[in-house]
């Protein structure tokens, strides 16, 4: 059986990841590996009954945070780590790295706390913390997002949030990847071939996509 393979997408609202998801299937598929593709907060009855709230819902910092997280334990539970016990390839976009930038940068939260529920929510039973393998960045300015994203659906209560929001967003994305060597920045200020010939690249550093890599 192919060893497991979790890697995730990250990004400002309108950076363009969810665009590559498609490709990014296809591409493992046609390598042979079967693939199991989600969200957060999202990929359960549970998750996405708890993401509506908070994406829609006036609430403080901390409730925000114990709901994403919740959201992610059941997602763990039920979807990524039964997939990556069969060996699949779990494409999911955001992961914890979106709430550290979102609720510790944007809305200014304390990221101590977020560390505590990210170790207790991701910890496995003698293995280490569960992490993506590769995480890749869509790394885009904030005006040029909200000018992509201007008119394109009823914005959430995310999505609605001023530029400097996402600057802080943004900035909370940058710390999160200096910190972290399974990062892979990827420029989304370019078209969407350049956008794909970096993530080819970066998916090439790790030799992927392939059979053998955690």
């Amino acid at each position: 059986m192919s060893t497991g393979l979790f890697l995730t997408l990250e990004g400002i609202d309108g950076a363009g990841k969810s665009s590559h998801i498609d490709a990014l299937e296809a591409l493992f598929k046609a390598a042979g590996r079967q693939v199991t593709r989600t969200r957060e907060p999202g990929g359960t009855l549970l998750a996405e009954a708890l993401r509506t709230l908070v994406l829609n819902e006036a609430m403080d910092p901390l409730t925000e945070s114990l709901l994403v997280f919740a959201a992610r334990r059941d997602h763990i539970v039920r979807v990524i780590e039964p997939a990556l016990a069969r060996g699949e390839v779990v494409l999911c976009d955001r992961f914890t790295d979106a709430t550290f930038a979102y609720q510790g940068a944007g809305r200014g939260f304390d990221e101590t706390v977020l560390s505590s529920l990210e170790r207790w929510v991701q910890a496995r039973e003698d293995a280490p913390l569960l992490q993506p393998a590769l995480t890749l960045w869509f790394d885009l300015p904030p005006g040029i997002a909200a000018e992509r994203l201007a008119g394109a659906r009823l914005p959430d209560k995310f999505e609605s949030q001023p530029v400097e929001f996402f600057r802080r967003v943004a900035a909370g994305y940058a710390a999160r990847a200096a910190a972290a060597p399974r990062f892979a920045r990827i420029d989304a200020n370019r078209s969407r071939g350049q956008v794909w010939a970096q993530i080819e690249a970066a998916l090439a550093e790790r030799g992927l996509p392939g059979s053998d890599v955690r």
